[in-house]
């Protein structure tokens, strides 16, 4: 059984898987022809502002609307940035071929997994970098209804709420959030991309918990053997607009994020092996298998969902790894590990 990977998926995410083994210093990723990138070595990586020292963030929040009023006083113009942005909008234009430019996204499909979160906007937009979408009501057009420290949190203590449609839960001290925000981290990004779809790694196949701390054999680009790379090395933003980040993939599509950037067209030693660059992709070659740390939902039946207990209450049942393979709630699933793409 095998789950299909989209292109813009593998070539964004899921970095190279290499042929050889071992462990890989700073100095031997170096030996490759890399452009377009600073190693962390080389960077300034002391923060511009101490935000603790802010009064604005010293303040008292009654609740996150005023934590976001704090952050716009001085950021300005964000929020419009934010706005535009697929992030916040959970669609985008797409073109499809016999449609044209269509908005799709999060916001308005119905697919054969998660299904589509009309109905479920409260549990769904657990997810939103936004507080308050319950339901079609839900102002996008209000800024103090952008989460700002989802992804600028540094303190490693936020946190949204189960079913809160965004909000964070009550046990977190927003003063602490507040003034410990910095540069968007893995751990900001994989808090909705690691657990997308109902639990770790279950969507994607390589959008695992284990990135945050792996060795190179996982991911060459995260490992700790080598340079410990973020999401947004490569996927950069300008005015929020995140690169590589789409829903369908066609001919059309401009917003990519590709190996060359960094790599170049010729990425290999050996002319010959560089020669394929332009029929063969790269994880072709490179991610001969997904889900190498923790196993993958391959396969999800709804049409089991429903069934209780002698109690009349609702059934969990495991595998032998510890993943659901049914839930009331949600019906049969299959899990599987080191599988082979179809791309």
């Amino acid at each position: 059984m095998k789950k299909i990977i989209s292109l813009a998926f593998i070539l964004s995410v899921a970095g190279f898987a290499t042929a050889s083994s071992g462990g890989q210093t700073s100095d031997s990723v170096r030996s490759f022809p890399i452009v377009n990138y600073i190693f962390k070595a080389d960077r300034n990586m002391t923060p511009s502002v101490d935000h603790s020292k802010f009064e604005v963030l010293q303040q008292p929040f009654e609740n996150a609307h005023e934590v976001t009023a704090a952050c716009l006083s001085c950021h300005t113009e964000r929020d419009k940035e934010i706005m535009a942005t697929s992030h916040w909008k959970w669609q985008r234009d797409e073109f499809l071929e016999g449609k044209g430019v269509v908005p799709l996204g999060k916001k308005n499909i119905i697919n054969n997994f998660c299904i589509g979160i009309s109905g479920s906007e409260g549990t769904c937009t657990r997810c939103h970098i936004g507080y308050g979408w319950k339901d079609k009501s839900f102002d996008f057009s209000e800024p103090t209804n952008i989460d700002c420290v989802v992804c600028h949190d540094n303190s490693g203590t936020y946190k949204k709420g189960k079913g809160m449609a965004g909000y964070p839960d009550p046990s977190v001290n927003m003063n602490i959030v507040a003034q410990s925000v910095g540069l968007p981290t893995t751990e900001n990004c994989g808090v909705c991309h690691f657990w997308g779809g109902g639990g770790n790694n279950v969507k994607h196949g390589d959008l695992d918990v284990a990135m945050l701390d792996c060795s190179r054999e996982v991911d060459v680009h995260m490992g700790r053997d080598t340079e410990e790379m973020d999401c947004v090395d490569c996927h950069k933003t300008v005015k929020h607009q995140m690169a590589g980040k789409v829903y369908a993939l066609s001919s059309e599509n401009q917003n990519r994020v590709t190996c060359a950037e960094c790599h170049t067209n010729k990425p290999h030693k050996n002319e010959i092996l560089n020669d394929h660059n332009i029929r063969v992709a790269c994880q072709t070659c490179h991610i001969p298998v997904y889900a190498k740390a923790n196993a993958t939902k391959m396969w999800w039946d709804w049409s089991t969902a429903g069934r209780l207990d002698e109690n009349g209450k609702p059934i969990h049942e495991n595998d032998a790894y510890g993943n659901h393979n049914y839930l009331s709630i949600k019906g049969n699933f299959v899990y599987d590990d080191h599988v082979i793409p179809e791309y």
